[in-house]
This record gives structure tokens, C-alpha cells and sequence, in this order.
């Protein structure tokens, strides 16, 4: 954005503040308006195009937050940000939640303000523009539409957003839309499974740490916060952390600063956090599972994820996708599904969602002969398709005790692939080519099941 046609409003009753914040954005090229309480900045707003403002929360008459409002209301792309009292997390979430995209702490950082000022500048460039790398949301059923809305939306704010869905609905996928299509999207995008990290390794892994600090720490090592300066920050199965972490967690993202293990002072960070589980995070704090205070702060923003059981007419496209995807991997013909096949999928309750169908679909595009997937090749489980055979009710007992659908289907595709393997006396090629896949294909199922241990 040139500097001749960027705009700024700053609004603040302090004489000092609107002079030190005028002369840094003059510094950046950026043509700067000031106004002392609520009522000048609206006229201001009213008069003139800016592309970004600037609001304290406490005005001679009235709220910074009237301001938020105002604008929400009638000039939603722009991007506006309100002075806070240090450490005061409420008033600073209550805007956010109000439509500020960001908040910045009083007595302001300079170098703090002039980044929040690019991201902001960012924002108004990007707010009509969807990233190319930004991941596609496939759908056409109301709550999918409703979703990819709430995405522009909240990628237009740096406020951080909870996602709420079941296992394998594409919480990731929606975090990374949220960053590709936001102002960050030329940052990193850290994607973290809470669940995976030893509770002994987990203070180094999200803050870092020097040298020497511990046994074994032969080098200083760049924590996960560190990685995502610039970026966004996305802590999947959220739920998992214990509390003494969730305690470091908290005093992280408030202070916008981590301490790595065995250094004598913080680190600032500039990160945006997105947070995500499968389990009922309101839930988890009722049941002293998981702190109130570190709820209230990653819960500015909630998404709801619709399950794949409420997008049955979504089953056909996102069906489609994937069996081209695999199509063009192997480099052969795209199947098509079977008029049974297809409805087969569109009644069965997916309890893994879209994980499931894709999972589906790949055992399918193996085992399937010529160009069409039938009904049999979807090796559906039992109960899904009980009331069409009677001999399947009185079979139903082999899916009774299954743990998790992920790991019966692998089973599945073991059991097959061993089978084939026996068949051709472990030739590899052999086997490959009697299950109508590519070796390069066959070679990567090996390597997904665990069977490729002679490779090592």
C-alpha cells in the first residue's frame, strides 16, 4: 500500500499518546488523523476512508469499545485495535469479542505498535482475497457455507479462535484457512498436537531452551512459540495439557513473551493462537480438567465444526476429491462410485467424519476392479449395513467390540496386502500389480501399516 493512500484515526484523549503514535506512523509513511473521545472519532470515520484505527477504551464520553461497534456496523473491513491498561485481559478480550482485531497494552511498545500496524495494513489489503495456499473448504450444504463465512470473518481479526469438533472433521484445515486468508499468511503456520508431546518434554518443546540447562540439552533449542513468530500458533487436542502447563501456557500468550529454560529473561512473541479438541472444553473446565481463565482467553472466538452426518449432500463432492486425488497420485483412471455405493455412504453415520470417508475411500481405490468402487469394496462395517442382510444382523458381533474404527479399517488392509504378498511369494511388484495400484502406491500403504520394516 503506498504511503500517499494509507490512512490512520487514532483516537485517544492523552495529548502525549495521539503525539508519540503520530509521529511513529508519520515515520512509516502513513498519513495520521487524531481525535480526543468517541464523538469526534465517529465524525472522523464518517468523513474519511482510513485503513486502520487505533482506539483507547476509556474516553471522556463514553467506550473505546461504542467505537469497535460503530464500525463493525458500518465499515466492517476496516481493521481497528484498542489500548488496554497493562495486563488487564478482560477489558481487552470484551473487545475483541466486540470486533477489534487486536489489542495493544499501554505504556505502548514502539516496535509492538509499529508490527501491529503492518499486520493491520495487511488485513484491509487481504480482507476482498482469499490466499492461494489457503486450504479448500468442499461443500455445499448450509453449515459448510456458514463455516467458510465465519472463516473470512475471523481471518480478518488476530483475536484467538477455539475450534469445537468430533475427531475428524478438519480442525486443522479450518486453522490453516483461518491463517492463509488472514494477515499472517506470509508467517508460519505451527501446527501442535498437545496430546503427543511427554509431559516432561513439554516446556522445552513450546518455550525452548538454552544450553546446559538440563541434562542432555547439548545445544540451545528454538521453542514452538518461537517458531511461530509472525505466524500463528495451533494447538490441536488443546484438552490434553496438564494444568501446571496450562498454567505456563496462560502467562505465555497474556504476556505475548515466553521464558526459554535456563534464560534470565522472556522473549517477546508476536503469535496468534488458534486452539482446537474434539472433547467438550466447557465440560472439561466444569470437571476442573481444564483451567476457566485459559478457556476465557483462547475462547475470545468459538467455531463450530458440523459433523459429517449433517452433510450427507456433501458425501458426493468431498467423495469425488479424494478418489481424483488418489487417482492422480498413481497416475491412473479416476473410479467412479456405483449408484448403491454412493448411497450406501450418504446413509451410514461416519463417526470418524471426513477422516473416515477418506480412509474408506483409499482401501476402496485399492481393492476396486476397472474403473467402478461397488458396494463390496467399501468394506463398510457391519452395522452400517445390517437392516439390507439378515446375515450381517447375525454377524453384527465382529464390530461390537471395536476400539476405533481407524484401526479395525487398517486391519482390514493388512489382512489384504499380506494375503496378496503371500500370493506372489513376497514379490513386491507382483503384488502390487495384482491389486491394480502403482508400486509407488503400494510401497506408501506398506510404509502406513508398519510393514516395511526390511526397508530399514
Amino acid at each position: 500500500m503506498s504511503s500517499h493512500t494509507t490512512h490512520a484515526l487514532i483516537i485517544d484523549d492523552e495529548p502525549d499518546i495521539r503525539e508519540l503514535l503520530d509521529i511513529t506512523l508519520s515515520r512509516m509513511g502513513i498519513n495520521v488523523d487524531c481525535a480526543a473521545n468517541v464523538q469526534q472519532g465517529i465524525d472522523y470515520l464518517t468523513q474519511n476512508t482510513y485503513h486502520v484505527c487505533l482506539t483507547d477504551l476509556r474516553l471522556p464520553d463514553g467506550d473505546g469499545i461504542e467505537v469497535v461497534r460503530w464500525i463493525q456496523k458500518h465499515q466492517p473491513e476496516l481493521p481497528v485495535a484498542v489500548f488496554t491498561a497493562h495486563g488487564n485481559m478482560d477489558t481487552a478480550i470484551m473487545a475483541m469479542k466486540a470486533g477489534a482485531f487486536d489489542f495493544i497494552s499501554k505504556p505502548v511498545e514502539l516496535e509492538h505498535l509499529r508490527r501491529l500496524i503492518n499486520t493491520a495494513l495487511r488485513l484491509a489489503e487481504e480482507s476482498n482475497s482469499t490466499a492461494d495456499n489457503s486450504p479448500p473448504l468442499l461443500g455445499n450444504t448450509q453449515g459448510i457455507t456458514k463455516l467458510r463465512q465465519q472463516i473470512v470473518k475471523v481471518s480478518r481479526s488476530l483475536a484467538p479462535v477455539y475450534i469445537s469438533g468430533e475427531s475428524g472433521t478438519g480442525k486443522e484445515l479450518v486453522a490453516r484457512a483461518i491463517h492463509y486468508q488472514g494477515g499472517r499468511a506470509d508467517g508460519p503456520f505451527i501446527p501442535v498436537n498437545c496430546g503427543a508431546i511427554p509431559k516432561e518434554l513439554m516446556e522445552s518443546e513450546f518455550f525452548g531452551h538454552k544450553k546446559g540447562s538440563f541434562t542432555g540439552a547439548s545445544c540451545d533449542k528454538q521453542g514452538l512459540f518461537q517458531a511461530a513468530n509472525g505466524g500463528t500458533l495451533f494447538l490441536d487436542e488443546v484438552a490434553d495439557l496438564p494444568l501446571d502447563m496450562q498454567v505456563k501456557l496462560l502467562r505465555a500468550i497474556q504476556e505475548k513473551a515466553v521464558r526459554p529454560i535456563g534464560a534470565d529473561q522472556e522473549l517477546p512473541v508476536d503469535i496468534r493462537v488458534l486452539s482446537a479438541t474434539h472433547k467438550d472444553l466447557a465440560q472439561e473446565v466444569q470437571r476442573e480438567h481444564f483451567r476457566n481463565d485459559l478457556f476465557y482467553r483462547i475462547n475470545v472466538i468459538q467455531i463450530d465444526i458440523p459433523p459429517l452426518r449433517e452433510r450427507q449432500d456433501d458425501i458426493a463432492l468431498l467423495a469425488n476429491h479424494f478418489l481424483q486425488r488418489f487417482a492422480q497420485d498413481c497416475g491412473v483412471n479416476t473410479p467412479h462410485l456405483a449408484r448403491d455405493t454412493l448411497s450406501a455412504l450418504q446413509q451410514y453415520a461416519f463417526p470418524g467424519n471426513v477422516r473416515e470417508l477418506e480412509n474408506i475411500l483409499e482401501r476402496a481405490f485399492t481393492l476396486c476392479e476397472a474403473d467402478t468402487i461397488h458396494l463390496d469394496d467399501l468394506q463398510l462395517p457391519r452395522t452400517a449395513t445390517q437392516q439390507a442382510s439378515p446375515a450381517s444382523q447375525r454377524n453384527s458381533h465382529h464390530t461390537d467390540a471395536i476400539d476405533s474404527l481407524d484401526d479395525y479399517l487398517e486391519e482390514i488392509e493388512k489382512e489384504v496386502i499380506c494375503a496378496t504378498l503371500e500370493k506372489t511369494k513376497w514379490n513386491r511388484t507382483a503384488a502390487a500389480k495384482k491389486l491394480g495400484i502403482t508400486f509407488r502406491s503400494f510401497r506408501y500403504r506398506l510404509k502406513k501399516l508398519g510393514l516395511d520394516a526390511e526397508d530399514d
